[in-house]
């Protein structure tokens, strides 16, 4: 069974220790920040998380959750998933890495698993000499536990 308390504890502990091996400040909002997005394993927008701060007296200006997300996502912490317009914590934060997200479409979790390398997309920018740099990829459809609910 999976001991989400301890899976959030690890997740802030490396996110600390990831910030200060690489000099980047982890203010309080942008801590409480990432545990909000760590608590559901799932993508919120940024109003769902400013309404948690402004409930917990951290802020309740758009710019206070805005600038948050911007820390963890340039630190490697959070991506931000396009499909739905929202923000989910990295599954291996700091590290390089190429992520897919798949995402359902009934429940919004979100898991993060490791894009194939050298897939179709590589291979057609690799023959028009294309250098690519950010990707994005997400797919819809039914998690495992929606699908078994089904």
């Amino acid at each position: 069974m999976h001991d989400h308390a301890s899976c959030i504890r690890a997740a802030l502990a490396h996110a600390e220790s990831h910030c200060a091996r690489e000099g980047l400040q982890l203010t309080p909002v942008r801590l409480r920040v990432l545990e909000i997005l760590l608590e559901g394993h799932r993508a919120l927008g940024a109003y769902e998380i400013l309404d948690r701060l402004r409930d917990e007296g951290l802020g309740g200006q758009p710019p206070v959750v805005y600038r948050a997300l911007d820390f963890l996502l340039r630190a490697g912490l959070v991506h931000r998933i396009e499909t739905l317009n929202a923000f989910a914590a990295c599954a291996h934060a700091g590290k390089g890495h190429v992520p897919v997200f798949l995402i359902c479409r009934q429940c919004r979790h979100v898991i993060e698993t490791p894009a194939p390398a050298g897939g179709q997309l590589e291979r057609a920018a690799e023959g028009a000499g294309f250098a690519i740099e950010t990707t994005v990829r997400e797919a819809e459809g039914l998690c495992a536990d929606c699908r078994i609910a089904a």
